[in-house]
């Protein structure tokens, strides 16, 4: 079944920033209150409240006054989408334009929200590619080395082709997450699925570089369950068989 997304004209930015600080939350304590969203966005309760009112009324939140807030399944489902591109952006910026920590968690906060699937898609790509491909890293070294971009460096040092030593594709070492048994820990490095199912393991936050447990298989092998990010999912067989990792 194809999730449905909320429309962005009724998800408003700032209220795709509430959903995110609440799936933080959760994630680290458990629960989340108004207070502690109100510390965490340096807003007044008044505020909160008007927006966890609103999540809502889209059944995104289960709240009562004075109550803990927590995620509805359709709202977890969201909030994962909305940190899921959070998490790719400031990792595209740090570690391939070579953008300062701090820009990048303040650019990635403005630029998730207008993301579209398209683009987060080809960024996976591009991350798949630097990760897999013996050239990959090689070219992001030499992004980030060359005078022509950078500023620190005020001259040219060469050195544009590989060492013997460094042509040894990942590929060879990949194996898809569905041959992973109980209690295995991996590295996610590329995402081979297409279309609706490539999207629906994107929007999870399952992106290169992400480390996943394997925590238990149902004796068919399908679902199977893993955790990640500090929570627990369920993958069918042949979403999981789409994702290939390295052991760690």
């Amino acid at each position: 079944m194809v999730e449905q997304k909320i429309s962005s004209s009724i998800l408003s930015s700032s209220l795709e920033d509430y959903l995110e600080t609440i799936f933080e939350l959760v994630r680290d304590n458990k629960l989340a209150r108004v207070k502690d969203i109100a510390k965490a966005r340096n807003v007044r309760s008044a505020s909160v409240i008007s927006a966890m009112k609103k999540l809502a009324q889209l059944e995104l939140i289960t709240y009562e006054k004075r109550e803990y807030i927590d995620l509805t399944p359709k709202g977890m489902t969201e909030a994962r989408r909305i940190y899921a591109k959070h998490k790719l952006l400031v990792k595209f910026l740090k570690e391939v334009l070579d953008v300062p920590e701090e820009d990048a968690l303040l650019d990635a906060c403005s630029f998730e929200h207008t993301l579209s699937d398209a683009s987060m898609d080809k960024m996976v790509r591009f991350l798949e590619f630097v990760q897999s491909c013996p050239e990959g890293k090689n070219i992001i070294n030499l992004y980030k080395s060359c005078s022509l971009i950078n500023d620190e460096v005020h001259k040219c040092t060469g050195g544009c082709s590989l060492k013997d030593s460094d042509k040894e594709c990942r590929r060879a070492k990949m194996l898809p997450l569905s041959h992973l048994k109980a209690g295995e820990k991996c590295r996610a490095v590329h995402i081979k699925g297409l279309g609706p199912v490539r999207q629906r393991i994107l929007d999870m936050g399952i992106i290169p570089g992400v480390n996943i447990l394997v925590e238990r298989k149902s004796l068919s092998g399908d679902p199977i369950w893993i955790k990640f990010q500090g929570f627990q999912l369920s993958l069918r067989k042949k979403e999981a068989e789409t994702i290939l990792v390295e052991n760690i």
